[in-house]
């Protein structure tokens, strides 16, 4: 390797280390300059990730077509109405046990019971915006509330217990894209933006 090679790679290298350092050097001096966003209170944590999750599966309960409704990923397993019907049902074990209200029936209600596209996206809808007026109910005092969780059968707060099925809305949403690519379809959260 002759000296200039050796000294624009070494250039180059020493441009490459340098940069990103200044960088955010730069960037963490522009923050400094700005007062930090406060931390959300403990109801508005749980409400930003129980909407985030109740937006998306919403957004596929609408956008799924209806005739389509009852189709399975694979033969073992429910069709995208019934994941749906899952979801919001599940959801209804966490809004009873914040409100101290008798719990649901175990097994989720029946297809036959929802007689069109409209009426799942409805019980979804319905069971997302029952969740936001729990929380918002408990408020950020409430939130440290003790439940009981219906399937352990201990104690729990209210903020985990929520996190607890805010994570079921995403496993029930992760089935969901199965759905969608093996119908040959793209989910709604993975379209280009515009």
């Amino acid at each position: 390797m002759n000296r200039t090679c050796l000294l624009a790679l070494v250039i180059f290298a020493a441009a490459a280390f340098v940069t990103p350092s200044f960088v955010t050097t730069a960037h963490a001096q522009d923050m400094a300059k700005t007062a930090p966003k406060p931390a959300p209170g403990a109801s508005e944590a749980v409400l930003e990730q129980w909407n985030e999750i109740g937006r998306k599966l919403i957004a596929m309960a609408e956008d799924f077509p209806e005739d389509k409704y009852d189709y399975k990923a694979a033969p073992t397993a429910g069709t995208f109405s019934q994941r749906l019907i899952h979801a919001a049902h599940a959801n209804q074990f966490f809004i009873n046990a914040v409100l101290g209200q008798k719990m649901p029936a175990m097994d989720d209600p029946k297809r036959e019971q929802f007689k069109s596209k409209a009426d799942v996206v409805a019980f979804v809808k319905k069971s997302f915006a029952d969740g936001v007026a729990a929380i918002k109910a408990k408020g950020d005092k409430g939130m440290s509330d003790l439940v009981v969780d219906p399937f352990s059968n201990e104690q729990t707060r209210i903020n985990d217990f929520a996190y607890g099925f805010v994570e079921h809305s995403g496993e029930i949403y992760g089935q969901l894209t199965v759905y969608y690519r093996t119908a040959g379809m793209v989910p709604p959260e993975s379209r280009p933006k515009k």
